[in-house]
């Protein structure tokens, strides 16, 4: 049962949403076609109401998210209708437009979180400190040892892998500016990989190529740099590193083998269903089925952690509402596709989600993939709360829960964001792809 705490923010919230539909539905009593607010639809005012909802009311993200698309529907059932057309026939078309990516990705979100359970049994977390340098040069050398983790785990679990090391090597005291390093490594780190990050993988679902996005890393290893040694010098002066590894500790490999081959099948499967079978992979999750059939074939050798779905399964739904929500914006009425539209978004990701965001792009197209990426995966990084792997390390780091805190001793993050994409843009410019607007 709910405290009177958690229950009142939940009554908080939903009285957060009522609020915003108040207008709408004084705009249905005068007969009005479209609400809008110094011209920007309504849709957009909602999307916008049910991500600070989220930001505010971050324990109960799930019911914040149904209740924000409850309001969406409601609205376009109403007033303006859906891409397939109006009424419960319109929303029908439009899902049945949508099931097959969102079935994708649910398959991969619960896949993957099997899979970054598998790599920290494996044992290679706690071997990892062995091969740490000693002085600042070590911190530094765990964050470029995130980086690559999360090039092919989720952005979350190579979070908690480097948070929990650096638990240990420095003896438990963390510098809030290494944490935000921490967060920072993570999210730079999948946004040039489509099993990198959920922003990238919905990419990679929707017919992003890999190479399309990969340039991303242009970008990411100057930001790594850029607020890597500022951070490691700042917990050297902190609390100097301990490579000490727990006795008796050993990689298993089958589990690394387990790892390789799902991720292995995702790719190969992507690979093969684009080229030689488009329309099926248009029509039918192959892609998110090939992921869980790699997993039961393996069972035999490693069993999964199978615990861990349910609360994966919570914060899937979450992330799907949200992607649902995305795909119902009029997103032809949105400023065009421009770099700097891109690097906006990277500072607004750092306050509200970047799932929705990059949903938003994907649907209105003609962006630099690439450069999309680096910019609402990494910008999130600025605040603790600006991504997942943000809140997912701030459990285990409860003073990090400060966003002064954050900006004031995590400032090597923003200014690597801003001197990362520049590096970007000048080297490779921007490259954007023909736009695909839903009709």
């Amino acid at each position: 049962m709910l405290s009177l705490q958690n229950s009142s923010r939940v009554v908080m919230a939903a009285v957060f949403l009522a609020a915003a539909l108040l207008p709408v539905a004084a705009s249905a009593a005068t007969g009005l076609p479209e609400l809008t607010l110094f011209g920007i639809p309504a849709e957009f005012i909602l999307f916008a109401c049910t991500l600070l909802g989220v930001a505010l009311f971050h324990h109960h993200t799930l019911p914040v998210a149904l209740s924000g698309l409850t309001a969406i529907v409601v609205y376009k059932l109403v007033f303006t209708g859906f891409h397939a057309g109006t009424g419960l026939a319109g929303l029908a078309g439009h899902m049945a437009g949508e099931w097959v990516i969102l079935t994708n990705l649910l398959g991969l979100l619960l896949g993957f979180a099997l899979l970054a359970r598998h790599f920290e049994d494996s044992g290679v977390p706690l071997v990892l400190p062995r091969y740490l340098p000693a002085g600042w040069l070590g911190g530094f050398v765990l964050l470029v040892a995130i980086f690559v983790l999360s090039s092919f785990l989720d952005n979350i679990a190579a979070a908690l892998i480097g948070g929990t090391i650096a638990l240990t090597v420095f003896q438990r005291r963390v510098h809030i500016g290494y944490l935000a390093a921490i967060v920072a490594a993570s999210n730079a780190g999948g946004s040039g990989s489509v099993v990198g990050d959920t922003t990238t993988t919905m990419m990679w679902i929707s017919g992003i190529a890999p190479l399309d996005v990969f340039h991303a890393y242009v970008a990411a290893i100057v930001a790594l740099i850029v607020f890597g040694i500022p951070a490691a010098l700042q917990q050297h002066r902190f609390s100097p590193i301990v490579c000490d590894v727990p006795a008796g500790s050993r990689i298993d490999w089958p589990r690394i083998g387990i790892v390789a081959w799902i991720l292995i099948a995702a790719v190969t499967t992507n690979i093969v269903m684009n080229f030689a079978f488009k329309d099926l992979a248009n029509s039918f999750p192959v892609l998110g089925l090939a992921v869980w059939v790699a997993i039961l074939i393996a069972v035999p050798l490693r069993k999964p952690e199978w615990s861990l779905l349910p609360e994966a399964i919570k914060g899937s739904l979450f992330l799907l509402t949200l992607v649902v929500c995305a795909s119902m914006m009029p997103v032809e009425r949105l400023p065009e596709a421009s770099w700097y539209s891109a690097f906006t978004l990277g500072f607004v990701s750092a306050v509200f989600d970047n799932i929705p965001l990059t949903a938003l792009a994907i649907e209105q197209g003609g962006f630099d993939w690439g450069m999309l990426a680096y910019a609402v995966g990494f910008g999130g990084s600025m605040i603790w709360f600006g991504s997942s792997a943000g809140v997912a390390l701030s459990n285990i780091y409860p003073e990090a829960k400060s966003v002064g805190a954050w900006l004031r001793q995590g400032w090597h993050v923003t200014l690597a964001y801003i001197i990362g994409f520049a590096a970007l843009l000048l080297t490779l410019g921007w490259q954007p792809h023909v736009a695909t607007l839903a009709p």
